[in-house]
């Protein structure tokens, strides 16, 4: 049998990959902590929950449309004015089945074999094999440590071709938490305005997880708002990551162009979650906050976990819930007779060896650092960590 050549030009998300080894390893009867995965240990909060009960009991069981129920279009509508002082119509905005769909959908709507697709390093393991799939090229551009891992306008400038049609970042960024502030954004924004053929995508899904304010969005530029595509959704801010729900804001016609594209592969998001979302999207953010200073709280815990280690540097986080540490002072390192070459092995001898999973930087486009989410119980945090810094001390 031959399957599609396809196949071979993106990989499968490092990410998914270690969550599935850490769930064979418990299957043996190891206690492994999980460290890999970016979803939030939260319960989705009740008056979601109900909301949801409430929709199945109404019979929300029928094809809803494509681009969803008018009135989520509108809650989205709403939450982007009460929170980012922005004005987008129903038809801006589309849901999808998850912000990666929504992802997705942007890439083959406006990108196609040949183009270039700017992402700074490190970036959300699916931008670059999305764009692969599209048939496009991805133009990976390095950030420096010392900007926070952040792309500066000369760095972008210098990564423009003439084929470049998107550009593609987060903010806050996984896997590093970085944020970026109004200056940087206007100055990338300077950048944009002389390249009026170049799309952006600004994945938001974590403007909630951050601790330096409030997000702002480089849509809030009204240079160039009609060219930027926002995702967001409501997984990590609303613990609602089994619900698979995700939205795009952009301009009517890369909308249309995605309700187009989505029509053929899912047609519409689950019902019942769209209603669950209405509510989500238009109530108090109360749960979602409590649930963010509890990130906050772990963070400066997980920082401390990682400054009792000897050689490791790490950015401290503005957003999200991910640390990402430079480990490559212990690449060449042994353990017995296996040797520490990169990242990859890092963390599958930390799987292997302290029954923690995390990911390598290098799925991230950065092979010098190691993904961890500390999306965990203090007490997995802890007793994690321990294991961490004891797998670390028996390098050598």
């Amino acid at each position: 049998m031959k399957l599609a050549s396809r196949l071979e030009r993106f990989s499968e998300p490092e990410t998914l990959k270690m969550a599935k080894l850490a769930r064979e390893l418990r299957a043996q009867g190891h206690d492994v902590i999980g460290l890999s995965l970016g979803e939030p240990d939260f319960d989705t909060p009740d008056h979601i929950k109900k909301a949801m009960v409430d929709a199945v009991n109404n019979n929300y069981s029928h094809y809803p449309p494509v681009a969803g129920y008018p009135e989520l279009r509108q809650a989205a509508c709403n939450k982007l004015k009460r929170d980012n002082n922005l004005d987008y119509k129903p038809e801006n905005i589309i849901v999808s089945t998850g912000a990666k769909q929504s992802i997705a959908n942007l890439v083959f709507a406006t990108v196609e074999g040949g183009d270039d697709v700017v992402i700074p390093t490190p970036y959300w393991v699916s931008y670059s094999e999305i764009v692969r799939l599209a048939e496009a090229n991805p133009i990976l551009v390095k950030t420096k440590y010392e900007n926070k891992y952040k792309i500066t306008a000369e760095e972008l400038e210098a990564a423009i071709t003439p084929n470049t049609k998107l550009f593609m970042f987060s903010s806050p960024c996984n896997p590093t938490g970085s944020v970026y502030s109004r200056e940087e954004l206007a100055s990338l924004v300077e950048v944009f305005k002389k390249y009026p053929q170049i799309i952006i995508m600004s994945d938001e899904i974590y403007e909630y997880t951050n601790y330096v304010g409030a997000n702002v969005s480089i849509a809030e530029f009204p240079e160039v708002k009609d060219r930027v595509a926002i995702i967001n959704g409501l997984s990590k801010g609303y613990a609602m990551t089994g619900y698979r729900l995700g939205y795009m804001a952009a301009n009517a016609d890369i909308v249309k162009a995605c309700d187009k594209i989505q029509g053929q592969m899912t047609s519409g998001t689950n019902a019942a979650t769209q209603q669950a979302a209405v509510v989500a999207l238009n109530a108090d953010l109360k749960p979602t906050l409590d649930m963010v200073k509890e990130f906050g709280e772990r963070r400066k815990i997980v920082l401390q976990y990682l400054s009792e280690i000897p050689n490791l540097r790490c950015i401290e986080p503005d957003g999200a819930f991910y640390v990402f540490p430079d480990v490559s002072a212990y690449f060449g390192k042994k353990f017995g007779e296996q040797v520490i070459a990169n990242a990859d092995d890092l963390a599958m001898y930390l799987l292997e060896q302290a029954h923690v999973s995390s990911v390598s930087g290098g799925a991230f486009g950065e092979p010098s650092c190691l993904r961890l989410s500390y999306a965990a119980s203090r007490e997995d945090l802890q007793k994690g960590f321990a294991r961490i810094k004891e797998a670390f001390a028996a390098l050598v």
